[in-house]
């Protein structure tokens, strides 16, 4: 048995105030089997503009941020999927949103650059979003195979949206989505998505969204969730700051993708280009 688990967070444009946070939830937590801890987008530095949030870019395997996270891994022996973290890119004007994918002894052992850029019209505070202004888009899809959870797949909040990239992935056991999906698109969105992502692939999936009004006026929907190989809720917070987690059973993955094969049945396979 294993477990995957999702934070809640209401982040601000303060690193020290963030981490208080995560510890904050997980501290008081026994994890007596291996453990993956989903945060949220941008966890470490939100709520203040795109271009502060380029000054806090960390060169890959340097810097504050990265380094609090491996100690964190280690501290509590979980693995962690770290949300969002500001990276350095190849364009100097901008910073990739770059999850990583941390055991629990510290290692790095994937790394994920967010695809899809959100860049779009809400009727929110915001009004305008403009992601590709500071954020260099990846272009790879990541999968982690051979973890304590199976094959582990990594698509970050908008990414949601588009079937084709978990297709792409071929066949994972869980699929980690960390987000800061707004008030508007996720009080519309966000479980129907989330809901038919896990049905599709017959994973789980384990959500971790930021929550409530941000330092900049923001409003995220919060609801962070996770469902099962069959598309059931099997938890989930509402609006505040929180932790949920749940058992992951591989025998009850087997019997579903046994008796509904759609994976080998696929006649219209997408490859991301």
């Amino acid at each position: 048995m294993a477990m995957i688990a999702a934070i809640q967070m209401t982040s601000e444009p303060d690193v020290d105030a963030n981490f208080r946070q995560i510890r904050k939830a997980l501290q008081g937590m026994e994890f007596e089997q291996p453990c993956l801890v989903v945060l949220p987008e941008c966890f470490a530095w939100f709520g203040a503009s795109d271009k502060s949030t380029l000054e806090q870019a960390e060169p890959f395997g340097e810097g504050v941020i990265q380094q609090r996270l491996i100690e964190l891994a280690r501290e509590f022996n979980i693995w962690l999927v770290s949300g969002t973290i500001p990276l350095r890119g190849e364009e100097p004007e901008k910073f990739t949103a770059s999850s990583l994918v941390i055991d629990n002894h510290g290692q790095v052992i994937a790394h994920y650059q967010k695809i899809h850029m959100f860049d779009v019209e809400v009727a929110d505070n915001t009004r305008s979003y403009k992601e590709s202004r500071y954020t260099q888009a990846g272009n790879e899809v990541c999968v982690v195979p051979g973890t304590p959870f199976g094959t582990l797949g990594v698509a970050v909040c908008y990414d949601l949206r588009f079937p084709g990239l978990f297709d792409a992935m071929g066949e994972v056991d869980v699929l980690a989505l960390p987000a800061a999906f707004t008030q508007k698109t996720g009080k519309a969105h966000w479980q129907p998505l989330l809901q038919a992502r896990s049905i599709e692939n017959q994973c789980y999936l384990v959500a971790a969204n930021q929550s409530g009004v941000h330092a900049n006026g923001r409003e995220t929907w919060g609801h962070s969730c996770i469902y099962s190989p069959w598309g059931e809720l099997l938890m989930e917070t509402l609006e505040s700051p929180g932790f949920i987690y749940s058992d992951v059973n591989f025998s009850y993955l087997e019997q579903i993708r046994a008796t509904m094969p759609v994976k080998q049945q696929n006649r219209f396979r997408s490859k991301l280009v």
